[in-house]
C-alpha cells in the first residue's frame, strides 16, 4: 500500500463480503470470524435490519450537522438514557472520541468545583484511544512512547487494586474522577474481582469523585448484559461507548447522569459528524436488533460453551495457563508470545487477535450460535496444543 501511510502491520487478506459470522476473500476462501472487527460487528456482517436501517437512510439523509436539530440523534439519546439509566449524552464517531469527552467533562467538573489542577485515576494495562489524552490515560508504554511530552493530570494505579486509590485519596486533593475499564481488553481480557466496580463506586461517592466507565469494549451486549455495570448492581456517573453500538458504523457516545449531565454547555465540546442521521439510523437497528433477539443473553450462553470447551481441549497442555473472560470477551492466555498464532489460525480460515503478547483474544460477533461456537475451538485448540508443542 505505497500511498497509506505505515501504521498498520496489515495480514495478508482483503475481504471481499461477509455473512453473519462468515468472511470470504477476494479469491473465495471463507473464514469463520471471530473477532468481528475487535468487538465492532455485534450482529456480524450484513445483517439485514442494518442494512436496511442504513440504505433508507441515505437514501433520506445522511448529515446536516449539530447546528441542527437531529431527530434521529435524539432518539438513540432517549432510547440509551432508557437502557443504561444515564440521563444524557454526547455523540461522536469513536471509543477515542468518547473518552476523550469524558476526560474534557472531569476536568471542568474539578475546575467548576474550585480545583485547580483537576486529576484523573486511570489503570495500569489500560487501554482508552490513541490522541494525546486518551493515550495518557492508558496504560500501555507502546502506545505512548514517542509522543512525549504526555498529557499531565493523571494518576495511574494496579487494576483490581482498591488499596492503591484509597493510599492515593490520602495524599492529592485534586483527584475528581476514577476512569476505568469493567473488564481489559486489550490489557489481556482481564476481569477483576466481583466487588471491584461496587468499591469503586462507594469510593468515589464518599469522596466526590465521578466514577467513569469505559464500555467502549464491553457494552452493547458483550459480557452478557446491555453493559458491563448492570452485573454489578451499581451505576456509573459517566459512560462511555463506541464499538459495537453501530454495528459496523462509526459511532461513540459519551453518557452522563446527575451533576455530570449538566457540566457541558454550548461552546465546551463538539463534533462535526458526531450524531448524524446515518450513524444513529445503525446504532438504533443495532439495539433494536440486540434486544429483539436477545444477543445479550446469548453472548453469555455462547461464551461459556466457548470458554469452557477450550479448557477442556487444553487441560494439561504445557504452556497453556488459562482462559478467562466474560460473555463474547474471551482470553486464552499461554506462557510466551503467541502473536503467529493469528496468521496459523489464518491459514485455517479462522481469524483470532492476540494482545497482550501472549493472550489469544476472541470478540465473535453476538450472533454465534453453539455450533459456530464449536468450530472455533475446534479450529483453535488444535492450533494452540501445535504451537506450544514447538516452541
Amino acid at each position: 500500500m505505497p500511498y497509506s501511510m505505515n501504521t498498520y502491520a496489515r495480514l495478508p487478506v482483503a475481504f471481499a463480503r461477509g455473512e453473519g459470522v462468515w468472511l470470504w476473500d477476494e479469491q473465495g476462501k471463507r473464514y469463520l470470524d471471530a473477532v468481528a472487527g475487535v468487538a465492532v460487528n455485534s450482529l456480524g456482517h450484513a445483517h439485514p435490519k442494518l442494512v436496511q436501517a442504513i440504505c433508507d437512510q441515505a437514501g433520506q439523509l445522511i448529515h446536516t450537522s449539530n447546528l441542527y436539530q437531529i431527530p434521529r440523534q435524539e432518539q438513540l439519546a432517549a432510547k440509551l438514557a432508557q437502557l443504561s439509566g444515564m440521563d444524557k449524552a454526547f455523540f461522536c464517531n469513536s471509543g477515542a472520541e468518547a473518552n476523550e469527552a469524558a476526560i474534557k467533562l472531569a476536568r471542568l467538573h474539578g475546575h467548576n468545583k474550585g480545583i485547580e489542577n483537576p486529576t484523573i485515576i486511570v489503570m495500569e494495562k489500560s487501554f482508552h484511544g490513541r490522541t494525546m489524552a486518551t493515550l495518557t490515560a492508558t496504560g500501555n508504554r507502546k502506545v505512548q512512547a514517542g509522543f512525549e511530552p504526555l498529557v499531565s493530570g493523571f494518576v495511574r494505579v494496579p487494576y483490581n487494586d482498591i488499596a492503591s486509590i484509597n493510599q492515593i485519596a490520602e495524599h492529592n486533593q485534586n483527584i475528581v474522577a476514577i476512569l476505568v475499564e469493567p473488564v481489559q481488553g486489550e490489557g489481556g481480557i482481564q476481569v477483576p474481582l466481583p466487588a471491584y466496580l461496587q468499591e469503586l463506586r462507594r469510593i468515589c461517592d464518599s469522596r466526590g469523585w465521578l466514577l467513569m466507565l469505559d464500555e467502549v469494549q464491553t457494552g452493547i451486549g458483550r459480557t452478557g448484559t446491555l453493559f458491563a455495570f448492570q452485573q454489578t448492581g451499581i451505576s456509573p456517573d459517566v459512560m462511555t461507548l463506541a464499538k459495537g453500538l453501530g454495528g459496523g458504523v462509526p459511532v461513540g457516545a459519551c453518557l452522563a447522569k446527575g451533576d455530570a449531565a449538566e457540566v457541558f454547555k454550548p461552546g465546551n465540546h463538539g463534533s462535526t459528524f458526531g450524531g448524524n442521521p446515518l450513524a444513529c439510523a445503525a446504532a438504533l437497528a443495532t439495539l433494536e436488533a440486540v434486544e429483539q433477539d436477545k444477543l445479550s443473553e446469548r453472548a453469555a450462553d455462547t461464551g461459556a460453551f466457548i470458554r469452557d470447551a477450550m479448557n477442556a481441549a487444553l487441560a494439561g497442555t504445557p504452556g497453556f495457563v488459562q482462559v478467562r473472560g466474560i460473555g463474547l470477551m474471551i482470553g486464552v492466555e499461554l506462557d510466551r508470545p503467541c502473536g503467529e498464532l493469528v496468521k496459523l489460525a489464518l491459514e485455517k480460515g479462522l481469524i483470532v487477535n492476540v494482545t497482550a503478547d501472549s493472550v489469544v483474544r476472541l470478540l465473535p460477533p453476538l450472533i454465534m450460535t453453539r455450533d459456530e461456537a464449536r468450530q472455533v475451538v475446534e479450529l483453535l485448540a488444535p492450533l494452540i496444543k501445535d504451537f506450544l508443542a514447538q516452541k
